[in-house]
C-alpha cells in the first residue's frame, strides 16, 4: 500500500512538472501598434529601455527595469562580460548611458549639467563605437532596425551636447575652444563655417523647432546632429559691406573621437566636435567608411522669418514710418559658394522676404535645385520709385558681387535665374532690360525747356533714366507683373493709401528741390503734372510716364524669359481676366519661353502651382545651361 501511494505520487509530481513545462510558453497576436514598439520602442521613444537592450541585459544576468533607472552599475556589468558580440554590448551601453543623460532632469546647476554632458559624450562614443568600429560595416546592417536606432542615439547625444556646450561658450568658437567633460578633452573645430569666428547667440536643435507658415520641412537622415545658429551681430559689431548672410544659418555637428580600433576608441581621452555645411558637405567619413550626413534645409530660414519682424518692418517702410528701411539689402540664405549660380529673388510691394517662403524653401529643399544654385534675397524699401529702387538695387548687387567674386571669374557670376513678384516682377524686368535713350527722350518729350533742364541735370538724372541689362542674368521669371501698371492703382482707396506714403527725407531732399527748378523751365502747370517725386503707388499707374516707357523696351536677346500669370476665376475670357490687382493684358508679355495661367489671387507665387512652375522652369535651365565646373 505504501509502495503504491508512493507510485501515485510520483505520477501526479509528473503531472504537474509536465503541465507546469508545457505552461512556460505562450503565444499571442501582435497588433500593428505593438510590431512598430517591438522593433523601434526605446528610450528616446518610449521613455524605456528598448527590447534589444532588455535581452542584452539578461544575457548578462541583469534586470532591465533596474538598470533603466540606476545604469551606471549595469553598464559597468556590461562591460566585463565575456563572451559578448560588440554589436549587442556596444549599443545597449549607449542607450543605458542615453537613458542615465535623460535621467538627470532639467536642472541647470554645474555639477548636474557636467554629469548631463558626461553622459551625452558618453552615449555618442558607444554608439560611435557601434556604427563604424563593431564586426560588421554599417552599410552591412543598413536595414537593420538595430543600427537606425542606434544612429538616434548618437545623433540625439550630439545635439545635446552641441547645445550644452554652445550655451556655455564664452569665447568665438573660432578662436579654437576645448573643454574638458570627464577627463576627456573636446576640441571644437568650425573651420568648416562662414561664421566660425563669430560667438553664437543660441544653438538650436532643429528638431524642437515647428513652423506655421512653411508647406514643408526639408531634410536630410543621415548621421550628425541637425542644429540652427543664431550668429546675429552684436549692436555695433555688423559688417560693414553690401550684403548679408542669414543670421541663422543651419550647421550639422558631427562627434568624433580618437582612436583607430574599438579598444582605442572606448579609452581615448581626446574628441573633435565638428561642424558641418549641409548645404556643402553631403557625407562624413570615418576611416574607409564615408556615410550620409544630416542636414536640415528648412529650419535656418523658418527661424530667420519668425523673428526677422518682416511683417511689422515692411509696412513702416511702406508708409516711411520709424522701423522701416530707406536702401535695399542682399539676403544670402546659405554661405556664398563661388561653385552655385544664383537665383535672385525681388518681392512686391508692402512686402519682404516672407513673400518668398515657400519658393526659397522648395529651391533649398530640392537636391538638385540645391546643387546648382544658391538663392539671394533682395530686400527693399518698396515706397521708393521704381526708377531709384533700380538703380539702387543695381547698386547693391554689383557691389555684392565684387566683394565675393572681385574677378567675376566664378561660376556664381554668370548664368543667373531673376525672378520677380508684382513690382518685384517689374524691377526683375528693368535688371534684363536696356534702356538706350528711350526713357530719358520720352521724359523729355514734347518739351525743349525740359530737354534742356534734364541737360542741365545730366549727372543726377542720368543714372536713373540710363540703363543696361545686368550681364549675369539670363533667364528671368516674372510673377503676377504689372508691366503696364494697373487700373487699380487710381481706385479711390488706393489713391488715399498712396497720401499716406512717405518717401525717405533725404530722398525728398536731394530730388523734390531740383525738380521743384523744373517747374519753372516746364511750359506744364505745376498743379497739372501731379507729385514731383511719385512713389511707388502712383508708378503703378497705367498713365504713369516711366512705366509707359518702361513698358516698350525690349528685353536682352540672351535672356529667356517665363511670365507666371494669376486669375481670379477661370471663366470668361482671359485678356480681360485679372488676378484682383493686375490685369492680364499688363502681365502678358509677348516672346515668353512659356506662360503659365494659374486660378489665384494676385499673391500667386504662394500657391504650390505657382512653387511647381518655377521648380520645372529652374529644372529646365540646368538641363539646358549643364553642370558647370
Amino acid at each position: 500500500m505504501r509502495g503504491s501511494n508512493g507510485v501515485v505520487r510520483c505520477l501526479l509530481l509528473g503531472v504537474v512538472v509536465a503541465s507546469s513545462g508545457c505552461a512556460m510558453v505562450k503565444v499571442g497576436d501582435v497588433s500593428p501598434r505593438d510590431y512598430i514598439a517591438q522593433r523601434r520602442g526605446d528610450i528616446l521613444s518610449s521613455r524605456h529601455l528598448s527590447d534589444q537592450t532588455s535581452e542584452t541585459l539578461a544575457m548578462a544576468g541583469l534586470d532591465a527595469a533596474t538598470c533603466e533607472h540606476s545604469s551606471p552599475p549595469c553598464i559597468g556589468a556590461l562591460t566585463s562580460v565575456s563572451p559578448m558580440d560588440e554589436e549587442r554590448r556596444q549599443s545597449a551601453i549607449a542607450e543605458l548611458w542615453l537613458a542615465r543623460a535623460t535621467r538627470e532632469g532639467s536642472a541647470a546647476d554645474a555639477r548636474t549639467d557636467a554629469a548631463r554632458s558626461s553622459a551625452y559624450l558618453e552615449a555618442a562614443r558607444h554608439a560611435y563605437a557601434y556604427l563604424f568600429f563593431t564586426e560588421r560595416t554599417a552599410s552591412a546592417r543598413a536595414f537593420e532596425d538595430r543600427q537606425t536606432q542606434v544612429r538616434d542615439y548618437y545623433n540625439y547625444a550630439v545635439q545635446q551636447f552641441a547645445i550644452g556646450l554652445g550655451h556655455r561658450a564664452e569665447h568665438r568658437p573660432g578662436t579654437g575652444l576645448v573643454a574638458r567633460v570627464e577627463g576627456t578633452r573636446v576640441t571644437v573645430d568650425l573651420h568648416a563655417l562662414s561664421w566660425a569666428n563669430e560667438r553664437p547667440r543660441e544653438v538650436v536643435a532643429a528638431s524642437a523647432l515647428r513652423f506655421q507658415g512653411i508647406r514643408s520641412i526639408y531634410r536630410r537622415d543621415g548621421l550628425g546632429a541637425e542644429l540652427v545658429v543664431d550668429v546675429r551681430p552684436t549692436e555695433g559689431d555688423a559688417p560693414d559691406r553690401a550684403y548679408q548672410a542669414m543670421p541663422t544659418p543651419s550647421a550639422t555637428a558631427f562627434l568624433r573621437f580618437g582612436g583607430a580600433t574599438l579598444p582605442e576608441v572606448l579609452a581615448s581621452r581626446d574628441a573633435v566636435l565638428e561642424g558641418h555645411d549641409p548645404f556643402r558637405d553631403a557625407t562624413v567619413s570615418v576611416g574607409a567608411t564615408a556615410v550620409p550626413l544630416a542636414g536640415n534645409f528648412t529650419a535656418g530660414y523658418g527661424l530667420w522669418l519668425a523673428r526677422s519682424g518682416f511683417a511689422t518692418q515692411s509696412i513702416a517702410t511702406l508708409f516711411g514710418r520709424r522701423g522701416g528701411i530707406s536702401q535695399p539689402r542682399i539676403y544670402l540664405m546659405q554661405p556664398y559658394d563661388p561653385h552655385r549660380r544664383i537665383i535672385l529673388l525681388l518681392h512686391g510691394l508692402a512686402s519682404s522676404p516672407e513673400a518668398w517662403v515657400n519658393v526659397a524653401n522648395d529651391i533649398l529643399g530640392d537636391e538638385r535645385l540645391r546643387r546648382h544654385f544658391q538663392v539671394w534675397q533682395v530686400y527693399y524699401p518698396t515706397n521708393v520709385p521704381i526708377a531709384i529702387n533700380n538703380r539702387a538695387i543695381r547698386d547693391v548687387f554689383t557691389q555684392t558681387l565684387s566683394q565675393l567674386d572681385p574677378s567675376g571669374d566664378a561660376v556664381a557670376s554668370h548664368h543667373m535665374v531673376i525672378v520677380g513678384h508684382s513690382m518685384g516682377g517689374i524691377l526683375a524686368r528693368l535688371m534684363v532690360t536696356a534702356s538706350g535713350d528711350t526713357v530719358w527722350d520720352d521724359a523729355t518729350q514734347g518739351s525743349e525747356r525740359r530737354r534742356a533742364f534734364f541737360d542741365r541735370h545730366a549727372g543726377e538724372i542720368s543714372p536713373y533714366l540710363r540703363f543696361e541689362a545686368l550681364p549675369q542674368i539670363d533667364e528671368a521669371i516674372f510673377i503676377a507683373a504689372p508691366h503696364r501698371g494697373s487700373d487699380i492703382a487710381m481706385n479711390r482707396m488706393v489713391r488715399l493709401v498712396s497720401n499716406l506714403i512717405r518717401l525717405p527725407g533725404a530722398m525728398v531732399t536731394r530730388f523734390g528741390g531740383m525738380l521743384a527748378d523744373l517747374g519753372h523751365d516746364d511750359d506744364v502747370a505745376l498743379s497739372d503734372r501731379g507729385p514731383l517725386l511719385p512713389n511707388s503707388i502712383d508708378n503703378l499707374r497705367a498713365t504713369d510716364p516711366f512705366i509707359r516707357s518702361a513698358a516698350n523696351l525690349p528685353i536682352a536677346p540672351r535672356v529667356r524669359f517665363h511670365s507666371i500669370i494669376a486669375r481670379r476665376s477661370a471663366d470668361g475670357p482671359l485678356d480681360r481676366s485679372d488676378d484682383g490687382l493686375v490685369p492680364y493684358w499688363s502681365s502678358h508679355l509677348s516672346g515668353a519661353a512659356s506662360e503659365k495661367i494659374i486660378v489665384s489671387g494676385h499673391s500667386v507665387q504662394e500657391t504650390p502651382a505657382a512653387v511647381l512652375e518655377v521648380r520645372r522652369i529652374l529644372n529646365e535651365n540646368i538641363d539646358r545651361i549643364g553642370d558647370v565646373p
